[in-house]
């Protein structure tokens, strides 16, 4: 039986993976930093009879991660996959935003997914064998406010995945990027608007995740491609998911730089009519409230 290894499971993305895993017969280890809190998820794995084991883990400590890998592989041997979807977003302006806001991105999105690919290297590489799988986003290729700290920690992830990509590959261990668009998770139903910033970005944005989240992508379907890439023998490395992830990627792709900055300089009506003549959607936050 194949074995996974997925990290922050406790909602959203990670927990449809797990399930995605553990249906197709994966022995799943599911970790969290608070198992004590997913109740439903251990009664859903209950009442489908899966394989997983939900374990305690919290990428942004080495001590955790060590505690936590060691146990797992004392106790199973080796993993097969390795699914570093632990991630957390915060946004705002870059002069408001605090510097332990930088500072969290870049631990768990960035540095979690180092902690959990130096545990599992060692086993994978002696074995020949192995899979492993970051979970970026289309942030990762796009940077604008009010996600530039997040977008770094997905450039950065971005950079460091293509790396290893070709260290590891003389040791049949296959590397692959999965790039999410705007998916239904509570993650991007946060991207609030607070009302104090002097920069427009975080009140534009809003409106267009809201729009943008009528139309639902659920992250089920980021789930069923993390299990194909793992399934799969192709070595294609970036694997962009959602309807609007490879149009997302291929818009900014056909700007310059200079006027990428200028679509996100301009002035608010100008925005919002430029979102709507590029994408059919009415962004104006005011229209999304009369909604609700």
């Amino acid at each position: 039986m194949k074995t996974v290894l997925i990290t922050g499971t406790s909602k959203g993305i990670g927990l449809e993976t797990a399930f995605a895993f553990g249906r197709a017969g994966y022995k799943v280890f599911a970790t969290m930093r608070n198992p004590e809190n997913a109740s439903v998820f251990k009664q859903k794995i209950k009442e489908e009879s899966l394989d997983i084991t939900i374990s305690k883990m919290d990428v942004d400590s080495d001590s955790s991660v060590k505690q936590c890998t060691d146990a797992l592989l004392d106790q199973h041997g080796a993993i097969d996959v390795l699914v570093n979807n632990a991630g957390i977003e915060r946004h705002g302006a870059i002069e408001e935003m605090s510097m332990d806001d930088f500072q969290a991105i870049m631990n768990t999105n960035y540095l979690g997914v180092i902690r959990c690919t130096k545990a599992m290297l060692p086993q994978m590489r002696k074995n020949k064998k192995g899979c492993i799988i970051n979970i970026a986003s289309v942030s990762g290729h796009i940077a604008n406010s009010p996600l530039g700290g997040y977008a770094a920690s997905k450039h950065a992830l971005e950079a460091i995945s293509e790396a290893l990509a070709q260290e590891v590959k003389p040791f049949n261990i296959k590397v692959a990027i999965v790039e999410p668009g705007i998916i239904n998770t509570q993650m991007a139903s946060d991207i609030a608007v607070d009302g104090q910033s002097i920069y427009p970005h975080s009140k534009r944005f809003a409106g267009l995740f809201a729009a943008s989240l009528q139309t639902p992508t659920p992250p089920t379907l980021v789930a069923e491609k993390i299990l194909e890439v793992a399934e799969s023998n192709s070595w294609k490395l970036r694997h962009p998911v959602g309807p609007d992830a490879e149009p997302f990627i291929l818009w900014r792709a056909s700007m310059t730089d200079e006027q990428w900055v200028d679509w996100n300089a301009c002035s608010d009506e100008e925005w919002y009519m430029a979102v709507e003549q590029d994408f059919g959607l009415n962004a104006r936050p005011m229209e999304h409230q009369a909604k609700h």
